[in-house]
């Protein structure tokens, strides 16, 4: 979804803007940029924060005993800790995923960085309204190849794009193995 709303909205920005001087387009679209990248940040912190506040608030009720249907707004502190812990972990390894996707994936332009913020948000937009769980970096990191991809397909740097696909995939079984393994020497030391 990512990919096509990028590809579309890059397509019909370049098709609106092409009598336009390329210096004013990219001092328009730099300032754009701030305010795209801000509502990017809003959304991240409303798909994946959710996720975060939602498995520490399970965690807290089995660790009190306490009924998951008891309390139906998680407690401020809990919302302040992952916020705090999401701004942490983005700013620590945020530059590399940044030079990573913007910088190896698809070198874009100031319009193109806004388009890849706008289809973004869009895709994580929707997953919210409709329930949908997304990961804010796989929405993006497609919405950037779509980006890129509406030039030319041989804009987007596809091995870089290969090696991370196949880290999102073994994540999962990486997870599900660690996770087996530490529930097991857990069971042995406390059961």
């Amino acid at each position: 979804m990512g990919f096509c709303i990028g590809l579309v909205i890059t397509k019909t920005v370049r098709k609106l803007l092409k009598r336009v001087d390329r210096r004013v387009t990219n001092k328009v679209f730099r300032k754009f940029q701030v305010l795209s990248g801000a509502l990017m940040s809003f959304m991240h912190g409303a798909q994946d924060g959710q996720k975060f506040m939602g498995i520490l608030l399970l965690g807290v009720f089995i660790y009190s005993g306490m009924p998951i249907t008891s309390i139906s707004n998680p407690p401020l502190w809990i919302i302040l800790l992952c916020s705090l812990t999401m701004a942490f972990g983005v700013s620590i390894g945020g530059y590399k995923i940044i030079k990573t996707v913007g910088m190896k994936m698809v070198k874009m332009e100031p319009y193109e960085g806004t388009c890849a913020d706008l289809s973004g948000i869009i895709c994580l937009l929707f997953a919210i309204l409709y329930g949908l769980p997304v990961s804010t970096t796989h929405t993006k990191t497609t919405a950037i190849m779509g980006v890129g991809a509406s030039k030319r397909l041989s804009n987007v740097n596809w091995i870089v794009v290969k090696d991370m696909l196949l880290s999102w995939v073994l994540v999962f079984p990486g997870c599900g193995l660690l996770s087996y393994i530490f529930t097991k020497v857990l069971m042995l030391l406390f059961v």
